[in-house]
């Protein structure tokens, strides 16, 4: 998840660069969700993943692709002002969620884990609140979508 984030981070930082030259209607919105849902999300869970390596390692692969498939939905049906798919890519992205904050709960996978750095309690209190966050901001683009194309 993490190296698919990354590359993510990278793809919006090309299609910014190329939306006003193009001409791309959706570009800035395209670039945004590209770096900040595509890539350090989706990097951080990667990175919650690594660091939890024994928490639900079956699970791991079934959040990989509910988040990609469902970025891909909602990027494809909003730029082809198909809402109600961007409410079915919303979905998978709120399963993907659910697998992340079920591995993220204190105490899964965290034998033996320092106190500081990047296995500290604080550092583990930030990513439930980015989970958190985008949990709350799915809602909110299906709304946009729907007000959008209505």
């Amino acid at each position: 998840m993490t190296a698919t984030g990354i590359c993510s981070v990278v793809l919006g930082g090309l299609v910014a660069a190329v939306t006003e030259p193009l001409g791309l209607a959706h570009g800035s919105w395209l670039a945004a969700y590209l770096v900040l849902v595509g890539g350090v999300a989706q990097a951080a869970m990667g990175q919650a993943r690594f660091r939890r390596s024994e928490a639900m390692p079956r699970r791991g692969w079934a959040q990989f692709g509910c988040w990609n498939l469902g970025n891909l939905l909602v990027i494809v049906a909003t730029l082809a002002g198909a809402p109600l798919v961007v409410d079915l890519g919303s979905a998978l992205l709120v399963i993907a969620l659910v697998i992340a904050w079920r591995a993220a709960r204190p105490g899964v996978g965290s034998a033996a884990r320092p106190a500081t750095g990047w296995g500290s309690p604080l550092v583990d209190h930030a990513y439930r609140t980015l989970l958190l966050v985008l949990a709350v901001s799915i809602p909110v683009g299906m709304a946009l979508s729907q007000l959008r194309h209505s």
